[in-house]
């Protein structure tokens, strides 16, 4: 093997065990988003013994990914992992706003910043089918309290101001949660209306009962003969 030989083999050599850590990535990050979109539905069912089991499987396979990309950091940080990660971390932000946890953090779950930004973002846009939920179900006080981690969390991200690179995109993440956001908010302000009016109606019947029950008889036996005009 001649010396232009021998480098080409090398470069090859890489290339090669880079492509084999790209298919094995790319298998992990199949798992993956499928493993975190399980739990939303579980979570979204509240069935969150089903969802913490199927959350602890998916940060399992978050640390496979991680670790099978950790010399190759060119793939951890394309699309398809950081989209991944991104969904985890959507995950993990979902069940705890429902389950009423603490968020975890970036760090906790071994996200980088813009893929947990993003994750949360899609995370407080997943919450408007539990408001809507809430909303049939007669709970509009769930629907409230659910309405105000959205807004808490739009209201956040909508300050940061770094370029799109750095960001993985955010500004288009946050602006999609605002469409989400202000639709929700028109549901929640319905439902909210359409409650005091029940309310007024049911107020208004149970006043006309109460005359209602009056007996006429009474009525009758307090006018005087003169107020009744009998001569």
């Amino acid at each position: 093997m001649n010396l232009i030989e021998s480098v080409v083999a090398r470069a090859l050599a890489e290339i090669e065990a880079c492509h084999t850590a790209r298919e094995h990535a790319l298998t992990l990050a199949r798992a993956l988003t499928r493993q975190c979109a399980n739990t939303i539905r579980a979570v979204h069912r509240r069935e969150f013994a089903e969802a913490a089991a199927l959350l602890t499987e998916a940060g399992a396979s978050a640390r496979a990914l991680r670790e099978s990309l950790a010399d190759h950091p060119d793939l951890l940080y394309a699309g398809y992992s950081q989209d991944a990660l991104k969904e985890y971390a959507e995950a993990a932000l979902v069940y705890a706003f429902l389950h009423g946890d603490p968020p975890p953090d970036a760090s906790s779950l071994g996200v980088d910043a813009a893929a947990y930004l993003n994750g949360m973002a899609e995370a407080a846009s997943e919450l408007r089918r539990a408001i809507l939920d809430s909303l049939r179900t007669g709970a509009t006080e769930r629907g409230v309290e659910l309405l105000s981690v959205m807004e808490d969390v739009y209201s956040l991200l909508i300050t940061v101001d770094y370029p799109e690179v750095v960001t993985g995109g955010l500004r288009r993440t946050t602006d999609a949660l605002r469409a989400v956001l202000e639709r929700t908010r028109g549901d929640v302000t319905a439902a909210i209306r359409q409650d005091q009016l029940i309310m007024a109606l049911e107020r208004f019947e149970r006043r006309l009962d109460g005359h209602a029950a009056v007996d006429p008889d009474s009525v009758g036996d307090a006018v005087s003969p003169g107020q009744a005009g009998v001569p």
